[in-house]
């Protein structure tokens, strides 16, 4: 297994056993939905008059200070306007509860979710879609089994944590996921439908 492939699988049982909220839709703390990614290469401003009606009604209360936004996040507010016009009401209601729980976390919780996001956000689009495929398969373990992987690895010493990754990188390695590529890393049976 490479090394590409090795961290790839660190990062993804990290974000499947520490997951207190999903942080891979969007970057808070902008309002649910509204955020995107900052982009990799120098960004252009936007302009207010380039923005949809809806763009600039949903956007309203960033209107008198949009000239002074940096332009990545113009972008960002701009491309999540985007998004969030775009989804259904279901997808909106729980955009907004993931947002509301992100502001009941405490600072350091946060920074950490952040740090995450920025390092899940390096990867490259293949290796962003297994990790996404080993958070999905996480998710659809019972619950209890999600939880007793994730105080597993509350309580694992880092000794502990790095047997842990290994053993999934182990299973990440030898179990073929959905879609052709490799198996999630959770390290349990595949999941009941």
């Amino acid at each position: 297994m490479n090394n590409n492939r090795r961290s790839l699988a660190a990062i993804a049982v990290l974000l499947a056993l520490t997951a207190g909220v999903p942080a891979l839709a969007q970057q808070p703390p902008v309002p649910p939905g509204l955020a995107a990614p900052a982009a990799a290469t120098p960004s252009a401003p936007v302009a207010w008059s380039s923005l949809s009606p809806d763009q600039q009604r949903l956007l309203s209360h960033f209107g008198s200070q949009w000239d002074t936004l940096p332009p990545e996040r113009q972008q960002a507010l701009a491309h999540g306007s985007e998004r969030w016009l775009g989804m259904s009401e279901q997808q909106r209601s729980e955009a907004s509860e993931r947002f509301s729980r992100w502001r009941t976390l405490p600072p350091e919780q946060r920074q950490s979710l952040r740090s995450r996001w920025q390092r899940f956000q390096s990867l490259s689009p293949a290796d962003q879609a297994r990790v996404r495929e080993g958070f999905r398969r996480f998710q659809q373990l019972p619950p209890e089994r999600r939880e007793m992987l994730r105080q597993q690895w509350r309580n694992a010493t880092p000794a502990q944590r790095q047997q842990m990754i290994e053993h999934a990188r182990t299973h990440f390695q030898q179990r073929p996921m959905s879609g052709g590529g490799h198996a999630a890393p959770h390290g349990g049976p595949p999941p009941h439908h």
